[in-house]
């Protein structure tokens, strides 16, 4: 155990995801089993350069388990993104004895974790939290599985009104770079189409399948697009060119928007939350540093916080495959 960590600030960024109050009461009850102090920052980068900091043990943490959300709260920080703003925050974290810092969010997080990490040589470490799981280094992020849930049970509901009414909804859900949403959840919710950024269908490949579909005595339909599909400009675009061309459906359009941020986590997040908070402290007490925990093939892993940023998660071929035979 390394001698020279005897406090660590732990801290969200970025978007919020379910999953993330999971992984700060692991790293605090982490810090506290192992006898050393532990200091939550709130607002993210912008809390550290104003000292918003809060000490906090094993008891500040009951109850934050099944919450979604943040209870250390996150926003954006352009200061932060100024040399002088790091200083800023290096002064504070020095002011307030904190060693090492656990940072808890995505890419752009890990950016300034890293950033940091090479003009003050201040131990830092990652935590995965995003629901687009879009990290390389994981197969999960956190807040995935539990937005995966979200989703398919709003897809479920929608699918009522569709079969109802005989109509065509294009179901718009996140995912600005990747497809992992758009796609499990299509296999999932038994959609007849799904567009994703890394697959372009094309205009006349989505009616062709649509018309299949409506040949095959499918009287509704359900198309899940990710958001970065590159097909159309954007959703509704794709839903007058269907209007335009196919006048047997009803085209409407749903756009599932934070509410899959939000929301009590899954069982499987709240494991990995605490799976990764206490392997995130321990790494920093062994003396390592600017690394990020990851999951693979079911055990904790680490990734350099460069690799997991210039990396890029790759969409499941088998998965995508599969998609298209139930599609059928």
């Amino acid at each position: 155990m390394s001698k020279n960590i005897k406090k660590i600030g732990v801290l969200t960024s970025g978007g919020d995801a379910p999953g993330m109050n999971a992984a700060i009461r692991s790293v605090v009850r982490t810090c506290a089993y192992h006898g050393i102090e532990c200091a939550g920052i709130f607002r993210g980068y912008q809390g550290m350069i104003e000292g918003d900091f809060k000490t906090m043990d094993a008891r500040s943490v009951k109850g934050i388990i099944n919450k979604g959300g943040t209870m250390l709260k996150s926003a954006r920080s352009k200061e932060f993104m100024t040399p002088e703003g790091r200083k800023k925050a290096y002064d504070q974290l020095i002011k307030a004895n904190i060693d090492a810092l656990v940072v808890i969010g995505g890419d752009g997080s890990f950016t300034g974790a890293m950033v940091f990490n090479k003009e003050f040589d201040f131990p830092v470490m990652g935590i995965p939290g995003t629901i687009d799981n879009d990290i390389y280094g994981s197969t999960h992020t956190l807040g995935y599985d539990t937005a995966l849930n979200t989703v398919v049970d709003a897809v479920d509901k929608i699918r009522d009104t569709a079969s109802s009414h005989d109509r065509l909804f294009f179901i718009e859900v996140m995912g600005r770079d990747v497809g992992h949403i758009a796609l499990n959840v299509g296999v999932g919710a038994g959609a007849e189409e799904v567009l994703i950024p890394e697959e372009d269908l094309g205009l006349d490949r989505l009616l062709e399948s649509l018309h299949r579909s409506k040949k095959s005595g499918k009287s509704s339909s359900i198309v899940i697009v990710a958001e970065g599909d590159k097909i159309g400009k954007n959703v509704f675009e794709l839903k007058d060119y269907v209007d335009e061309h196919m006048s047997e459906y009803e085209v409407r359009v749903s756009v599932l928007g934070h509410m899959q941020r939000g929301g009590s986590p899954s069982c499987f997040d709240r494991v990995l939350a605490s799976r990764m908070g206490v392997k995130a402290v321990e790494s920093l007490l062994e003396g390592k540093s600017t690394l990020m925990v990851g999951l693979m093939h079911d055990d904790m892993v680490l990734t350099p916080l460069d690799q997991a940023i210039k990396g890029q998660s790759k969409i499941n071929l088998e998965l995508l495959r599969v998609s298209e035979i139930m599609t059928t």
